[in-house]
């Protein structure tokens, strides 16, 4: 795999900033960071570019994210192989990570949307636990509700493995970063 689109799912705006369904803006915005990169708003989304790698977010909301990942590819000439998509997982344990070569939505709004818009499931994709919901919450108030308090240790060192992940890739290959860190 030669990475070179980043893609943080997640819904646009501060109303649902730092909740469990934008764990994947929360990821790339770290990796640009750390990189000294900057986000600008671009016909696609907010888009950056660091060390040769691009960066999306889509502004289209979680839904619909494949409508602005789709045209970006095509646009820059970037095959679907070399595509990550960073995504929240409620049937991973929050603090526990899973980076995938290819698959199924898994009931994913943002990853159905992906693979409707780019044609196929054959693209990798990193996936962040989240849990799931404990009794009585709804599965939609759950992926829109913030962090605890008491969750934020979990966040934060979830969110320093994704970066590694995805600094990892290039180096080691998909195979390999899989193997290291899907333990």
């Amino acid at each position: 795999m030669e990475l070179k689109l980043l893609v943080g799912l997640g819904n646009p705006g501060s109303r649902y900033e730092r909740t469990r369904h934008n764990m994947g803006f929360m990821a790339v915005d770290r990796l640009v960071e750390q990189a000294g990169g900057r986000f600008r708003q671009t016909r696609f989304g907010l888009a950056a570019e660091v060390a040769g790698l691009w960066v999306l977010k889509p502004q289209t909301f979680m839904n619909l994210s494949g409508q602005a990942v789709a045209p970006f590819a095509r646009y820059y000439k970037i095959a679907v192989s070399d595509i990550l998509v960073v995504a929240d997982d409620m049937d991973l344990p929050l603090g526990t990570l899973r980076l995938r070569a290819r698959g199924s939505s898994g009931g994913h709004n943002g990853l159905k949307s992906c693979i409707e818009h780019l044609g196929t499931e054959d693209f990798p994709r990193l996936k962040l636990g989240i849990s799931r919901p404990p009794e009585p919450i709804t599965v939609i108030d759950w992926v829109l509700m913030r962090f605890s308090t008491a969750e934020e240790a979990a966040l934060e060192e979830v969110l320093g493995r994704a970066v590694e992940v995805v600094k990892n890739l290039p180096k080691e290959g998909l195979e390999r970063t899989m193997s290291r860190f899907n333990g």
